[in-house]
């Protein structure tokens, strides 16, 4: 076989293989040589057809592909360890793309192994038949133990993504490059699932009253009227948890809550200065940063003035959050008969209550009885467990639900995800825009939002160039609007178009930014610099017209990063279109090709 060498035609073929492309070169031109990197490649692709089929069959039906799976990775990973792909990864040309081909082998033999050791002690998770969600205890004594072994697969996913990711991002093979991109992706993927489940397996058997009952503020937020944490609190109850348990008691209207003007928490000095005292001691103003724990200690407080019980924490959601949850469990029915479902439960509660109720009262007793509805409804349902992870995963990710704790524990966390729904006060990129209704209105139902963030150039000194676009539109529609919707509490009896807006809009910069220059509607405009959480915060009281478009623009000198930018997105009525651009001429840094 030495003297034989593979003809011109075969070798091309390797050349656009896949993954093993380089191995039909130089120094393993000869046959054999060949013949391990077709074997390599074709046990890989092996591997990652199984491991899709893993995705598509499900937890339950997942143990047969994933074996096969592991049993490939296994093979391919045999291989490359051997001494003829070391000598290969230590010569000129091709040692390069050999190395990174033994990376995605020991890649995917780890990953097959993680996912192995997750299935077999996620089994008895999977054996508990449709738990309901008012009583979860039989599936939190299972999550107990299988949090050791989550703990460690997650562990170990973050280390094998780090081992690949060292490997040489750059070996001239473009299948071979964009093999190793795509499985990064995916390592990201796994390693963000994972490290839910194990905060999860950490945090819910005491956090749902596992070992000792716990009772939490929650607050319904009504994001047509916005806040820094989403929108005005509109309605609140009492969650309570014990034992897996989980039922919703004592639901009213935010009026429930006793107004008074005794600060009643403290947020620092900073806070005060930038929100003033109302929002230490009013529902209404409480949760106008978007730092979450600051809203959640408030509300907690509020109750304990009122009640006199202090308790364990608050969980926070909205209308389009109760959509979400309507989809995963079916619509209700209202006492008097109307159906509420995942596709009218938005516009009822944002939009159409304000027409059909012109008394506070009577608009405020149906959006309770909506709240209940849900309430009593989610407790009863047992969802398919692939459409509960989607759904929970999508309130999540979007900040339809965010949690805070009493203790520090759990609270720490907590922080670190986005359950949290911590303003972060580390550094690395960051583009964070939050509006407040300045007007009384409702009017942010119709809001548009959009956010254009370049990260430019490089400059002496450890700094670049950034450069910001928030563009944002009062949609409102030229039909008439109930007046509850439209009044201008700001400037009662003013002389403002019928459907206007004003809106306090804030830019939450990259901590260590400087403000080059800010513009409005393409002219200079002077803006608020305050400092909220390390991030430089520049403010805006913008007027909005009847379907009129605004735009503010910043430009900023950034401490360089190579960190991925953070643009965190104000869970509003409508979403946020946000698009980021980098240009890292200059830097001293050079990014995986994976993270471009």
């Amino acid at each position: 076989m030495r003297g034989k060498s593979v003809p011109r035609s075969r070798r091309k073929r390797l050349l656009v293989a896949g993954l093993l492309c380089p191995l039909a070169g130089t120094a393993l031109a000869g046959g054999w040589a060949a013949h391990l990197g077709l074997s390599v490649h074709d046990h890989l692709r092996a591997a990652a057809d199984a491991l899709a089929q893993v995705r598509a069959a499900g937890p339950e039906g997942a143990g047969p592909a994933l074996a096969t799976a592991r049993e490939h990775a296994e093979q391919a990973h045999r291989i490359t360890s051997g001494l003829t792909w070391t000598l290969a990864a230590h010569t000129p040309f091709v040692g390069t793309a050999a190395t990174t081909v033994r990376g995605l082998a020991d890649f995917a033999s780890q990953v097959t192994g993680v996912l192995t050791d997750v299935h077999r002690a996620g089994a008895p998770l999977l054996a508990v038949r449709r738990p309901s969600a008012g009583d979860l205890g039989g599936l939190l004594t299972h999550l107990e133990s299988a949090a050791p072994a989550l703990h460690d697969a997650a562990g170990r996913m973050d280390a094998a993504r780090a081992g690949l990711a060292a490997t040489p991002s750059g070996t001239g093979l473009a299948p071979l490059d964009q093999a190793r991109d795509t499985a990064l992706r995916e390592a990201d993927r796994l390693s963000g699932w994972l490290g839910a489940a194990d905060d999860a397996a950490a945090l819910l058997p005491d956090m749902l009253g596992g070992h000792g009952p716990r009772r939490y503020f929650l607050a319904f937020q009504t994001n047509a009227e916005s806040r820094g944490t989403g929108g005005l609190v509109g309605a609140f109850g009492l969650l309570k948890a014990a034992g897996g348990r989980v039922d919703v008691e004592r639901l009213s209207p935010n009026n429930g809550l006793a107004s008074g003007t005794a600060q009643v928490i403290d947020h620092g000095s900073a806070f005060r200065a930038r929100y003033g005292a109302s929002a230490l001691s009013l529902l209404a103003n409480s949760n106008l940063s978007p730092h979450f724990p600051y809203a959640a200690a408030t509300w907690a407080a509020l109750w304990e003035r009122q009640t006199h019980e202090q308790l364990d924490g608050a969980v926070a959601t909205d209308p389009v959050g109760l959509s979400y949850l309507l989809r995963l469990i079916g619509p209700v029915t209202l006492p008097g008969g109307e159906t509420v479902s995942a596709a009218n439960v938005v516009d009822l509660t944002e939009r159409a209550a304000y027409a059909r109720y012109q008394n506070p009262v009577e608009r405020k007793r149906y959006l309770i009885g909506i709240a209940s509805a849900v309430s009593e409804a989610l407790t009863r349902a047992r969802p398919e467990p692939g459409a509960l992870l989607s759904v929970l995963t999508q309130l999540v990710e979007e900040r339809r639900i965010q949690v805070w704790s009493r203790r520090e524990d759990e609270q720490r966390r907590l922080a670190a995800t986005p359950l949290g729904g911590v303003l972060p006060d580390t550094p690395g990129p960051y583009a964070g825009l939050i509006v407040n209704n300045s007007a009384g209105t409702k009017l942010d139902y119709y809001l548009d939002r959009s956010l254009e963030y370049h990260l430019g150039p490089c400059r002496t000194g450890g700094q670049r160039l950034a450069y910001v676009r928030v563009r944002l539109t009062n949609g409102v529609p030229p039909v008439r609007l109930p007046t509850y919707v439209t009044d201008r509490l700001d400037d009662p009896g003013g002389s403002h178009p019928t459907g206007s807006n004003l809106l306090w809009v804030s830019y939450y910069a990259t901590p260590g930014a400087q403000l080059a220059g800010a513009r409005l509607d393409g002219e200079p405009e002077p803006v608020i610099k305050e400092v909220e959480r390390s991030h430089p915060v520049y403010s805006k009281v913008i007027e909005l017209a009847p379907r009129q478009t605004r735009t503010l623009e910043f430009m900023l000198l950034e401490p360089a990063s190579a960190a991925q930018p953070r643009t965190p997105v104000q869970p509003l009525v409508r979403g946020q279109q946000t698009r980021i651009t980098r240009d890292d001429t200059g830097c001293p840094f050079a990014l995986p090709q994976a993270d471009r």
